[in-house]
């Protein structure tokens, strides 16, 4: 699989941003939404984090998810969904021993990295 290939992506040419746990994909970038395919390495967990200007819906389609939400856990499997709210804490963890692989519906006025308030981070990131 080449680095700009996803892991189910059909030989589509998607740029990927590689990341500590993983990596993303941008899907669709528009006005009022943007849509990612993010992939967590197993055992990876993104940062406890927050947003003031977007919610995101996230949709499993490969693993298992670990979500924590405004501190509790909920199991997230393949095919099932989950909301997350603009302002809530959360975090990703893939528990398993294969990639977790979800769907990210980003919905807001404002999309960029720089809304993400890093509250925990196992990489050093937080406060940044």
């Amino acid at each position: 699989m080449s680095e700009s290939e996803g892991p189910s992506d059909h030989g589509a040419d998607f740029n990927g941003e590689i990341r500590p746990w993983g990596r993303y994909y941008i899907l669709d970038d528009g006005p009022t939404c943007k849509v990612k395919r993010i992939v967590v390495e197993p055992g990876q967990r993104l940062s406890y984090q927050l947003h003031h200007r977007r919610a995101e819906h996230w949709t499993v389609v490969a693993g298992t998810a670990l979500v924590t939400l405004n501190g509790e856990d909920i199991t997230v499997e393949p095919g099932a969904s989950i909301d997350i709210p603009r302002g809530a804490d959360h975090r990703v963890r893939n528990p398993g021993t294969e990639l977790l692989e979800f769907i990210e519906v980003q919905m807001g006025d404002y999309f960029g990295e720089d809304d993400i308030v890093r509250l925990e981070d196992d990489y050093g990131r937080a406060g940044q």
